[in-house]
């Protein structure tokens, strides 16, 4: 005997669908609520203060993107969608989280002024697109994405 109440088997149940949507946005923030908590955004469930734990934080993070990555072109627009911004939130967090570079956390130190006396002036390059070349490449060495 067979069942006429299920439904055809390349049509999908809409209960089971809504379920499956439920379990997804439930997934992504719980990976997302154990990344902001690491960040140190969230209390931590056993009520310690939050702290900043960066390489565990980037794990949860690189979880969600490798979903992102599997899942592409199989969610629905508000799935991809709730991934999309999750992904963005954490990954601002993330970098406000992260210590500044030294170099652009503290001002380069001054010479004193006997030392400026006799130190000699730089050396322009004999060619002058090369130090706008260097300064171009510098610029960009300062802009890395670290998660």
């Amino acid at each position: 005997m067979s069942d006429t109440s299920a439904t055809t088997p390349g049509a999908p149940d809409p209960a089971l669908e809504q379920q499956r949507a439920a379990l997804f946005a439930g997934l992504v923030m719980q990976q997302a609520n154990m990344a902001l908590t690491f960040l140190g955004k969230e209390q931590r469930p056993d009520g310690d203060s939050p702290g900043v734990d960066l390489p565990t934080a980037s794990m949860f993070i690189d979880t969600l993107e490798m979903l992102e990555a599997r899942t592409r072109g199989n969610l629905s627009p508000g799935e991809a969608a709730l991934l999309k911004q999750t992904l963005t939130t954490l990954r601002i967090s993330f970098v406000q989280a992260s210590p500044a570079p030294a170099a652009m956390a503290s001002p380069p130190p001054t010479a004193p002024e006997s030392a400026a006396a006799t130190t000699a002036p730089p050396v322009e390059s004999a060619e002058p697109g090369q130090t706008a070349a260097a300064e171009d490449a510098e610029a960009r060495k300062k802009f890395v994405k670290h998660y």
